[in-house]
């Protein structure tokens, strides 16, 4: 296992599928433990650390559901996907009650599996980020203030922003002239990478370029397909 690689935890009594799905996320650059009921479950759990959970609902000797919980009370973040044949609507609520991230009944498509994994493991990736307590920045010859909310350029007059225009300038800023990816400012920002608030974000990017234009030293580029960087000149 490489630094890179996450490391998923499977719980499924059906030999067969448990070892399919472990070797389709294999080839797809996980590292996955197997277990093949609730109790192996827990033990393994407990022996390492893991990023996401993947349990089947239906086992012998302790169940999903339960295994799920008991996961629950010990790490209250770790995404936990849960499998099952059952499409009532009581049992898939019980999931979700537990906390469980997804629900998916068999049969089911893996690569929607796969997409769904590499989504809330980014997602997780991205909250992760740690903060900074600085709130006063120096942007080319403009002073930043975040926790104000303001944009001084030299003696002038300062420019009040907006809360999110503060909360995005900031995310530049602590990526100054490195890549600010678009989802990492989407889900820390506006808690959602639809389309449209993805848009709603490029509005925002055109605001504080107008701020910035004022020093021909600051620029926000445009990364295609990646996110922003906000660049400053020497």
């Amino acid at each position: 296992m490489n630094a890179e690689q996450k490391k998923i935890l499977i719980v499924e009594d059906d030999f067969n599928f448990g070892n399919i799905l472990k070797d389709y996320l294999i080839l797809n650059d996980y590292f996955v433990v197997l277990a093949k009921n609730g109790i192996e479950g827990m033990e393994k759990f407990q022996k390492e650390n893991f990023d996401l959970c993947i349990l089947d609902v239906m086992m012998p000797f302790k169940d999903g559901f339960t295994l799920g919980k008991e996961i629950r009370e010990k790490n209250e973040t770790i995404p936990l996907f849960f499998l099952s044949a059952k499409t009532l609507k009581e049992d898939v609520l019980r999931g979700f009650k537990i906390g469980a991230d997804d629900y998916l009944t068999k049969p089911f498509d893996s690569e929607v599996l796969l997409a769904k994994i590499k989504a809330i493991l980014n997602r997780k990736n991205f909250f992760n980020v740690p903060e900074s307590d600085v709130y006063e920045f120096e942007i080319g010859k403009f002073k930043f203030n975040s926790k104000l909310r303001f944009l001084t350029y030299g003696g002038e007059e300062s420019v009040k922003l907006s809360p999110k225009e503060n909360q995005l300038l900031r995310l530049l800023v602590l990526h100054v002239n490195d890549l600010l990816p678009r989802e990492l400012a989407l889900n820390k920002i506006w808690r959602d990478d639809s389309y449209f608030t993805s848009r709603s974000m490029d509005v925002y990017i055109a605001k504080l370029r107008k701020y910035l234009k004022t020093d021909a030293k600051v620029e926000i580029l445009n990364i295609h397909g990646e996110g922003f960087r906000l660049v400053v000149g020497q």
